[in-house]
């Protein structure tokens, strides 16, 4: 089970700062070993140009998703004006986070606060991109061209497999793996402004529950 620990629903005067909108915060993750799969799955995303295309088990499944991406896109309009971008994002964020079995109206608060859906976002200690993955990432899997973070599918499959990897070592803990990604680990601000961000994003299928 995932936990959102220290998360009671509602939002410190400081979580609120957070999620107006402001400079990319960096998402300070820390080198370390990856595991084969973590690697693997990084390695695919650096050959991979091409954004994913979603398959479905049903008819349903399949117009649930195109609810889903309908309304998501009216919400990111302003963000992304541009229908064939913001359809690809919302289509990569849409696969990415179910790949990697993310909510993915968390990866949208992540994303919300890491860089307000500005794709060559560039913190101050070089943390790139949507998810603002960290260069050595690229390192690890020993290609090192961090330039790659800017692509759209490449950034969103690092952010998210990224993420799934701290969830695992913090146990479904969702407060610890959130400041983890932040390089803030056991501080609530950073786990604050996402979960807040991410009612932002949070879908209820009306049609389906009719």
């Amino acid at each position: 089970m995932i936990s959102r620990r220290h998360w009671l629903g509602g939002a410190s005067a400081g979580a609120l700062a957070l999620a107006l909108p402001r400079p990319a915060l960096a998402g300070a993750q820390v080198e370390e070993p990856l595991i084969d799969s973590v690697r693997t799955a990084l390695s695919s995303a650096i050959h991979n140009q091409a954004p994913p295309v979603p398959e479905f088990a049903s008819t349903e499944a399949h117009l649930a998703y195109l609810r889903w991406l309908g309304e998501m896109s009216e919400r990111l309009k302003k963000k992304l004006p541009d229908w064939p971008t913001r359809q690809e994002f919302l289509q990569t964020a849409w696969y990415e986070s179910k790949r990697a079995g993310l909510d993915v109206s968390l990866v949208l608060g992540l994303i919300q606060v890491e860089s307000n859906f500005r794709k060559f976002a560039v913190s101050s200690v070089g943390a790139r991109g949507y998810m603002q993955v960290m260069p050595f990432w690229t390192r690890a899997i020993g290609d090192g061209d961090a330039s790659k973070l800017f692509h759209m599918q490449t950034n969103l499959r690092f952010g998210c497999v990224i993420l799934r990897h701290y969830l695992d070592r913090e146990r479904g803990d969702l407060f610890l793996t959130l400041g983890r990604y932040n390089g803030s680990r056991g501080r609530a601000p950073y786990p604050d402004a996402v979960f807040a961000n991410q009612r932002t994003w949070n879908f209820n299928d009306r049609t389906a529950v009719a």
